[in-house]
């Protein structure tokens, strides 16, 4: 009888036991997700949708930046019509990895950036790319994630580049410098 009566009403917050004041944020949701009682309690605060009119590949891209393996699926009037899992997005862009990798290589860094095909890392799993290494210029970084985002088969794209020089930021009382495929050659003249 002195348990109940010192416990928490149903409508009442529990009270946090003291160990978890000294664990991580990570780590105290965690405890209290293994505390809740009610679904309520042990939901994600703002669920991640996605609405019935996107796009196949903005539900994927959702999914792949939010990092969730399922997706509600809403009509116009904001109700749950469905859930888009992971499986079903693979089954319906069912390209291989390393076709998607090679069309990034070809497409992206030699054909359009005309970089070396091993001067940027990349890797791709499940349909998401990862490009890994350094450009010269920030613009060329910026213009690399963005084409791989518009193959086919991607669901998404992590960013791991890092750039030498900021052209997008350029001044009009700024001397220009030299841009294009033949800079070193034009700065020995």
């Amino acid at each position: 009888m002195a348990l109940q009566a010192a416990a928490p009403g149903p409508n009442e917050p529990r009270r946090r036991p003291a160990f978890l004041t000294r664990l991580t944020s990570g780590a105290r949701r965690q405890a209290a997700k293994a505390q809740a009682l009610t679904a309520g309690r042990l939901m994600t605060r703002l669920p991640v949708t996605a609405h019935a009119d996107d796009t196949i590949v903005e539900a994927a891209s959702v999914m792949a930046r939010q990092q969730v393996e399922r997706l509600p699926v809403l009509d116009e009037a904001d109700r749950l019509v469905g859930l888009v899992t992971r499986r079903d997005l693979l089954q319906v862009l069912p390209r291989p990895d390393a076709e998607i990798r090679t069309e990034v290589i070809e497409d992206v860094l030699v054909r359009t950036l005309w970089l070396p095909a091993r001067s940027i890392d990349v890797a791709v799993v499940e349909g998401v790319v990862t490009l890994t290494g350094h450009t010269e210029r920030r613009s060329e970084k910026e213009i690399a994630l963005a084409m791989a985002g518009r193959i086919d088969g991607v669901v998404g794209v992590v960013d791991h580049l890092t750039h030498r020089l900021d052209d997008t930021r350029l001044r009009d009382n700024e001397p220009q410098a030299l841009h294009g495929v033949a800079d070193d050659w034009q700065r020995r003249m």
